[in-house]
């Protein structure tokens, strides 16, 4: 891909990391910012959706982080497992979900919780890696779907740790939507930016070509 390619991915990406949390936003976090629209606050209503929009730029920053190392991980992998490398993703992805539901039930659950909303939350992370693994693979001729499947679940999972951490409900849900909106954005758009630099090298070669077969003629001129 070429740099100026680069560019627009990180930027698009950016904007809609920022774009979602800032409405999503005052969604799942309601019953803090209803206050504002209640009374008509447009100056805090402004201040929170910019505030918002800030947090989802980070968010999208660390999503594209972990596209980046996806993409040299599945090279990695490719190298190192070959024909292998799917059934190895594939018990990357259960040992994942099953890290999401043991790990958080075990720290933060009391005797009297219930281990139901840790697996719907692992639920909710599998089935939309599914849907999104499912179009990456109409998309593509190659057999992209048990690798798209790894990077909207396990990656995924990694960038969302540091709040998960913390356990803050607001916060866990606030970033999740931008990292499955951005993960799922940057995997279905690639392919469009690649063949956008495919086409940048093709013209700028053939430029070169023609500048060279105008200074060769130049130069018989002469």
């Amino acid at each position: 891909m070429t740099s100026r390619n680069w560019v627009r991915l990180f930027f698009s990406t950016l904007f809609v990391g920022g774009l979602t949390t800032g409405i999503l936003g005052f969604v799942i976090r309601w019953s803090e910012f209803q206050k504002y629209f209640v009374h008509l606050n447009i100056t805090s209503i402004l201040s929170t959706f910019i505030w918002l929009v800030g947090v989802g730029l980070i968010f999208s920053v660390i999503s594209q982080v972990g596209f980046f190392a996806y993409l040299t991980i599945h090279q990695f992998g490719l190298g190192i497992f070959r024909s292998l490398w799917n059934a190895v993703q594939v018990v990357l992805i259960l040992f994942a979900l099953f890290d999401l539901v043991y790990f958080r039930f075990e720290r933060f659950a009391k005797h009297s919780d219930s281990i139901m909303p840790y697996i719907g939350l692992a639920i909710f992370i599998l089935i939309a890696g599914l849907v999104i693994a499912f179009f990456k693979a109409k998309q593509s001729q190659k057999n992209t779907f048990i690798s798209a499947l790894f990077f909207m679940v396990v990656v995924t999972i990694v960038e969302w740790v540091p709040v998960l951490r913390v356990n803050e409900e607001s916060w866990i849900f606030l970033m999740i939507y931008p990292l499955i909106f951005c993960n799922a954005y940057q995997i279905l758009v690639l392919p469009k930016y690649l063949k956008k630099s495919e086409a940048e090298r093709e013209q700028a070669k053939q430029r070169m070509e023609a500048r060279k077969a105008i200074k060769a003629k130049k130069h018989e001129e002469k």
